[in-house]
């Protein structure tokens, strides 16, 4: 069954909402849990599924992930398997960039039409959960349609930011608005008993679809002016064809800004997280790094995720995300954060010479940093203070970005020793 399907993942537009983490990669590039990318996200569910052959179309930034690709997905020379990447290309046919989700598809329908499939696979590089694709995909089979939709239930406070629809006994799709502003109460669903009692009574379009590959064909010839899935082509679908909705009721969170993406991260520190990294029937695969374990050194941890290869002095850190070779002074407390590490460790003969020019690569000693984010290769000196929360103005700086509260330290920033940032 799986076998038959082709997963197409989308990178996204430039990724603004996540800026500046976006400044230097594209948004599936994005590092989360401290050794992850979000685009390992889509493709471990496809793996996890049945579903190996996969492409992720990109046009923004898109070294850092097609690095991270390369690195990271390799198969037997004997499997039919792949990941590849499809970078917006100008072509005689197309000499604009992708203008929407659905005319990144079509610009690259020339690379997918070389392989065998009956089903597209169509996925976000944004969102963070974990889902079995098998089961929509025979759901999709088995109710004859050739569009279907995953769903999940949502609350009447998330349903203004989703395209929501309703369905009939049969799941078909029978109306569809996008992001309502008004008369929610006309949009309520039966979600069941268990949705109904956590207030989510609203279906939200996840913006995953499967299309039978002749449908899908067929759309792109005839309505070429169209760019977007679910602006356009979706709610036309709905007057011509029946679409299933596949309800999904796990955790799924749509991660388009800074306020989710470090809600996200930090809630992997949870007792027991919404989003299980340690479910070994949904595993999450990344690049393999040979990596020393991590060494720390009178730490005092408390709800903290440590990726490999860490170098911990701190005197306390607590509700974090460490990444992977980090290295954090003697002295320094480190709440609600997530640090996002390194890509390399300095060499003794680096660091003697750097000592007394510059910071060196991480976080130096009796710094106090709270509510931020630290993105890789920062050099963050001695006595410094990032004290994020409501009390600061949104804004963008030379070394920094405070969004929603919360600071934002950028890629390869250098703060130097004393600075506060409160």
């Amino acid at each position: 069954m799986t076998d038959k399907v082709l997963g197409v993942i989308l990178g996204g537009g430039q990724g603004s909402r996540l800026a500046p983490l976006t400044q230097t990669r594209s948004k599936p590039a994005v590092p989360i849990a401290g050794k992850y990318r979000l685009v390992d996200i889509p493709i471990s569910n496809c793996l996890n599924s049945g579903i190996h052959r996969m492409f992720v179309l990109t046009q923004f930034n898109s070294a850092s992930l097609n690095k991270h690709i390369k690195n990271t997905y390799h198969f037997s020379h004997f499997s039919s398997a792949f990941v590849d990447i499809l970078a917006a290309e100008q072509t005689p046919d197309n000499p604009t960039w992708f203008q929407g989700t659905a005319d990144a598809v079509r610009q690259t329908m020339h690379h997918l039409l070389n392989h065998e499939f009956e089903y597209v696979l169509i996925l976000s590089g944004d969102q963070l959960y974990q889902m079995d694709f098998k089961d929509m995909v025979q759901a999709h089979i088995d109710s004859g349609v050739q569009i279907s939709i995953a769903t999940i239930p949502v609350n009447a406070k998330d349903a203004p930011d989703f395209g929501i629809l309703k369905s009939d006994e049969q799941n078909i799709i029978t109306s569809f608005i996008e992001k309502p502003k008004s008369n929610l109460e006309d949009w309520v669903s039966d979600t069941g008993h268990e949705m109904q009692a956590e207030g989510r009574n609203y279906l939200a379009s996840m913006g995953i679809y499967i299309f039978n590959k002749d449908l899908l064909i067929k759309i792109f010839a005839e309505n070429a002016e169209e760019k977007d899935f679910g602006k356009e082509i979706i709610p036309r679908m709905l007057t011509e064809h029946k679409v299933l909705s596949y309800q999904y009721e796990g955790y799924w969170t749509d991660i388009g800004n800074i306020s989710s993406f470090f809600e996200a991260n930090l809630g992997l520190t949870d007792e027991i997280p919404k989003f299980n990294l340690f479910d070994s029937h949904h595993s999450i695969f990344t690049r393999a790094r040979m990596l020393p374990p991590s060494k720390i050194l009178g730490t005092t941890l408390d709800k903290t995720i440590i990726a490999e290869g860490c170098i911990l002095q701190a005197k306390s850190i607590k509700h974090a995300v460490i990444g992977i070779r980090a290295r954090i002074g003697v002295g320094t407390e480190i709440e609600s954060c997530y640090i996002m590490g390194s890509d390399k460790y300095q060499t003794l003969i680096e660091i003697e010479k750097e000592k007394g020019e510059k910071p060196l690569i991480g976080i130096g000693d009796n710094c106090k940093i709270v509510n931020a984010i630290i993105d890789k290769n920062s050099r963050i000196g001695d006595n410094v203070q990032i004290i994020g929360g409501s009390h600061l103005t949104d804004g963008d700086h030379a070394l920094y970005t405070v969004k929603d509260g919360i600071v934002v330290v950028k890629k390869g920033a250098i703060i130097p020793n004393g600075t506060v940032i409160s």
